[in-house]
């Protein structure tokens, strides 16, 4: 017999553990299970085992709304973020619901039966779980494999070349030759990492990226948690740092050569004297058409004015025996090379959905709100801010889907679909010119050309839409009377 839940959360990263959270704190009799397709959970912060390893966002964002981020680093590093979900996990007895291995291949809706047929294989072995509703939280991007381009003489080099994505524990660079190739989030984390014991690390980049040094500890969270509380601080903190983020986000889109200017201001006061900035550190591209990087306490720049570290901005020729000849004629030796060259991204887990005996290829839906898909019923699915912390988008997604369920549960509805409208026209998911996603996008559902078909990217008008905005907005079409509504409605509210 096949084993039957009312949700199913697949992935147990960051995302995952939250939603099952919001679930369980809002229907303590809902039955719910959480796959995950590794042994461990995490997700990222479990995954990633790179020198340095730390949030791209503050602490009191990445964090979740329910449990305050308590720890005076604001930029933690993957040990304890993940030792964050842990906890969180382990508190709330959700850990107990989670079943490792289990790798989720296919879904298959009936609306005759109100209900997904999920495929998994665990252990090799192919099975199946009926749920109710479908809650994807595998993030978007594969963990099996990292992005890496066909680099020319790649096969002549005599070093070691490693991915960031699966880094080997035994790797020893101490007093070795480093080169990191990248200029994103995980190469300025990596330099100045393996700079504390590496002869010499150099950051090879086609173009710059805008850096911003932070402070480690947030001086103001501390003294607010001091006179506040832990609780009521982190609320505070956590919307002080969404408006200074708002704040550099819009700057940069309206007044985006102010903000260059304020960038490159930035990195001459952190550089040595007479550093050649723009050759470095000017981006051709506007401030947020990628994602902002940032370094606490302006770890990167100390390792270049310390001398154990250096950037080059070339293109690469070809990998020699001992190195890497770049076509301007210089010459880069290295005894280890660090492929950050970005993720590979994968649109819903692969998961292979069908509705009704047809395939749902994902590029050709339209996506509700950033998180359901359009003619797709009793699914979501979590995508992170580009311009914020993920978490911020994953707590409101949990959010309303907890709202969309108790409002199902009222009316005894058994089926949510969100019904495009024919006279939309589509754009990008994700608005971005980061590689990693202009490499991907035609993979991913459309965005439409206005709302509720867009992905939010300002979390302020989000906490409006999702946590406060009507369900029945017109665009969801209900359907169906779930067997004994009323009874399992008035045990979820409470009515005795």
């Amino acid at each position: 017999m096949t084993e039957h839940v009312d949700v199913l959360i697949v992935g147990a990263g960051l995302s995952g553990i939250g939603a099952a959270h919001h679930i369980q704190d809002a229907f303590p009799n809902r039955s719910y299970a959480l796959f995950e397709a590794r042994e461990a959970m995490g997700g990222t912060w479990d995954l990633f085992r790179y020198p340095g390893v730390r949030s791209d966002s503050d602490m009191h964002t990445l964090g979740y709304r329910f449990r305050p981020w308590v720890a005076a680093e604001a930029i933690a590093d993957g040990p304890a973020i993940l030792d964050y979900i842990r906890q969180t996990a382990a508190d709330a007895g959700i850990d107990r619901r989670i079943r490792y291995g289990h790798k989720v291949t296919g879904a298959s809706w009936s609306s005759e039966e109100a209900r997904w047929t999920v495929g998994f294989e665990h252990d090799g072995i192919p099975s199946t779980i009926t749920c109710d509703f479908l809650y994807l939280c595998s993030g978007y991007y594969r963990y099996d494999e990292g992005y890496t381009p066909e680099f020319p003489g790649l096969e002549d080099f005599q070093g070691q070349v490693v991915h960031p994505q699966h880094w080997p524990a035994e790797l020893d660079y101490a007093g070795k030759r480093v080169v990191v190739i990248g200029s994103g989030a995980t190469a300025v984390t990596l330099v100045p990492a393996m700079a504390e014991t590496a002869a010499h690390v150099t950051m090879l980049q086609r173009s710059p990226t805008y850096i911003l040094s932070v402070p480690t500890v947030d001086g103001i969270a501390t003294k607010l948690r001091e006179k506040l509380g832990n609780r009521r601080a982190y609320t505070v903190t956590r919307w002080k740092n969404v408006l200074v983020s708002t704040l550099i986000y819009q700057l940069s889109q309206r007044r985006p050569q102010m903000m260059r200017k304020f960038f490159r201001n930035l990195a001459i006061k952190q550089l040595p004297e007479g550093y050649d900035v723009d050759t470095h550190f000017k981006p051709t591209y506007n401030p947020w058409d990628q994602r902002l990087c940032l370094v606490p306490d302006g770890d990167l720049f100390r390792s270049i004015r310390e001398g154990r570290a250096s950037v080059a901005t070339d293109r690469i020729e070809r990998f020699t025996a001992d190195g890497i000849a770049l076509e301007s004629g210089a010459v880069l030796p290295a005894d280890i090379v660090v492929t950050a060259t970005g993720l590979d991204l994968l649109a819903l887990g692969g998961i292979a959905l069908t509705v009704d005996g047809r395939e749902i290829q994902p590029p050709d839906t339209i996506a509700y709100k950033g998180m359901m898909l359009g003619g797709v019923p009793n699914l979501a699915f979590t995508i992170g801010y580009t311009n914020a912390s993920w978490t911020l988008k994953a707590d409101l997604v949990a959010e309303f889907v907890c709202r969309l369920l108790r409002h199902m549960d009222i009316h005894g509805y058994t089926q949510a679909t969100p019904w495009p409208d024919p006279t939309i026209t589509t754009a990008p998911l994700l608005d971005f010119q980061a590689g990693y996603v202009l490499r991907a996008i035609d993979r991913f559902p459309k965005a439409g050309s206005r709302a509720p078909w867009r992905l939010g990217m300002n979390y302020a008008q989000d906490v409006i839409t999702l946590r406060h905005g009507k369900i029945e907005d017109g665009t969801i079409r209900f359907a169906g009377a779930r067997r004994h509504a009323t009874e399992r409605t008035e045990t979820r509210l409470g009515v005795q």
